[in-house]
């Protein structure tokens, strides 16, 4: 199986391309578990596989979580697969990728820059508090696409020197929350300047801190755009693996558009050869 690994602000991914492997979808789970294990494989966030469009877009992108399970979206996964779509032929300058959440728009902004236009926000909630051990937290919710990809925006005072495994309980806990039947990626963000803020965002199917969460970065910046507290204009997130800059289109309480901008890069290409793989990889 041939592979391409890249990473998106520190967010990594393994790439394969279904339309010239024609693995069986059943082994996807496996494949992801096995490959995206750190020290004992390649190692990444997620895997994502080219299949076939079926609703008009240049290609889908299925995505597969760390430990398996399937990701309705993923922002940096999604400007790293419209570089992989353009660098192959399948798609041209302006990219339209289908995924589980629903249509993604791309562009090539130049060979490292990549923007997509996230899925719309579907719901959010501005006040969604949030309580884990008797202590009451501040959080908003939101869901990007259809089915909504689940995130948890929660401010936190001084976060760049919280202790680091306590923050990872917190938002392990906060992940599993009866408030959010369906699990939520945790969103811990802080403003930092003007239309500036620093983000650590848990990742359900990772069950860890990321280096970087575009869709994050996005129902963050949703959040304070309706808030009032960045203007969702070239709004700048930083995180452990870089920054990443989104714009918020905003109609009275409505977001209408969300639009990611950050780097890609292509960390190498070859061939997989892990012989802890044990499946039958014919379609």
């Amino acid at each position: 199986m041939r592979f391409w690994k890249m990473n998106g602000a520190g967010n990594d991914f393994i790439i394969l391309n279904n339309l010239e492997e024609r693995l069986s979808p059943k082994a996807f789970p496996q494949l992801a578990q096995t490959l995206c294990r750190r020290h004992m494989s390649i190692g990444a966030d997620g895997l994502m596989v080219v299949e076939a469009a079926d609703q008009g877009g240049d290609f889908k992108m299925l995505f597969f979580n760390s430990d398996g399970s399937v990701g309705e979206m993923c922002g940096n996964g999604a400007r790293c697969i419209c570089r992989y779509g353009f660098e192959n032929g399948l798609a041209g300058e302006a990219q339209a990728v289908e995924t589980t959440a629903g249509m993604v728009f791309g562009r090539r902004i130049d060979q490292r820059l990549y923007r997509v236009q996230l899925n719309d926000p579907t719901t959010i909630r501005l006040d969604c508090p949030v309580e884990v051990e008797g202590v009451r937290y501040a959080c908003s919710y939101v869901e990007l696409g259809n089915p909504g990809l689940p995130h948890a925006v929660v401010p936190y005072h001084n976060l760049s020197s919280a202790d680091e495994g306590e923050l990872r309980e917190l938002g392990r806990k906060i992940r599993w929350s009866p408030v959010f039947p369906r699990g939520a990626n945790v969103n811990f963000y802080e403003l930092t300047g003007e239309d500036r803020f620093f983000l650590r965002t848990f990742e359900r199917g990772v069950e860890d801190f990321t280096y970087a969460c575009g869709t994050g970065s996005g129902s963050v910046v949703a959040v304070l755009t309706l808030q009032g507290k960045v203007s969702g204009h070239q709004v700048r997130g930083d995180m452990t693996g870089g920054t990443l800059v989104v714009d918020a289109e905003r109609v009275h309480s409505h977001i209408t558009e969300l639009l990611l901008t950050g780097p890609t890069n292509v960390v190498c290409k070859g061939e997989i050869t892990d012989e802890e793989l044990s499946f039958s990889g014919e379609a």
